[in-house]
């Protein structure tokens, strides 16, 4: 039995080097494809320009001997956040990039996509306190940046390829902030100033939970377009969900409980659509 051929866009990155180590420890066929080749290759690599729809479309079809016959795309390359470049670039790149990469992937009958929205849709930094907690995937969208703009068309886009072409599978994964172990060890000092990262709800997505995200995406049985909030278990906080809110948020209404550090950014549809179940704690590594 042939094993499952994906390209990994953005491979490079911070998630996307925890995405080709989880894919190829499960017995993918992976092509690692980015503007920089990765520092450590695990897997075949190729480097190319997803702004341009004709490498987008050789990527995805074939180059020479790389990966030709792709059964499914996981699509993470993208300008990673706001501020990190001027915001008329942003958009221009998240937006043209995942249209190159939909539109690619349509033309070429590849109809498994996975690819990377945000939590910023959702209407971080939450100057405007949400409408309830925990925020789930029910919230209207409010994009507060060039970055969130660009990552909800890129939402309206997989809806309307897919409304095109039933046979798509395209799921929207909306991350939240992404982190690795050797992140966890500033922590504990966040409890110091809740404002400091009220900005996501206190979320955070460990890179190797995201990666199980994206083969549990590319594993699902499901056709059309969806979005999953995409987070880990527990906040990054030591400080109550009751303590929290009533010092941030006090007049937000909760939809039901919330256990004293569960996450408020509801990861209940990725668990009941994908099977998603976080396995990472910031707190397993604390000493």
């Amino acid at each position: 039995m042939s094993r499952t051929r994906v390209v990994v866009t953005g491979g490079s990155g911070k998630l996307g080097r925890a995405c080709v180590r989880d894919l190829v420890e499960h017995d993918y066929d992976v092509l690692s494809v980015d503007a920089v080749p990765p520092a450590t290759p695990l897997c075949p690599f190729l480097v190319a320009d997803l702004e341009d729809g004709g490498q987008t479309i050789q990527v995805l079809s074939g180059t020479d001997d790389r990966l030709g016959g792709v059964d499914a795309v996981v699509h993470l390359a993208a300008i990673p956040a706001p501020g990190r470049a001027p915001d008329g670039t942003v958009f221009r790149v998240n937006t043209l990039t995942t249209y190159n990469v939909f539109d690619a992937a349509n033309r070429l009958g590849i109809t498994n996509v996975v690819w990377a929205s945000s939590e910023t849709v959702l209407g971080l930094p939450f100057d405007v306190p949400p409408a309830y907690v925990p925020v789930d995937e029910e919230c209207e969208p409010r994009p507060e940046s060039a970055y969130s703009m660009a990552k909800l068309l890129g939402e309206e886009m997989a809806r309307q390829f897919c409304r095109r072409n039933p046979r798509l599978k395209i799921a929207g994964l909306r991350f939240s902030n992404v982190m690795e172990p050797g992140d966890y060890a500033a922590f504990p000092s966040y409890d110091d100033d809740p404002m400091r990262r009220k900005w996501n709800l206190w979320g955070y997505i460990d890179a190797r939970d995201g990666a199980q995200a994206v083969r549990k995406a590319l594993e699902a049985g499901f056709t059309g377009a969806e979005v999953f909030i995409v987070a880990n278990a527990d906040t990054v906080m030591s400080r109550t969900n009751d303590d929290l809110l009533a010092e941030v948020f006090p007049g937000v209404a909760r939809t039901r409980a919330v256990e004293p550090h569960e996450t408020l950014l509801s990861i209940d549809k990725a668990r009941r659509m994908l099977g998603f179940d976080p396995q990472h704690s910031w707190r397993d590594a604390q000493g």
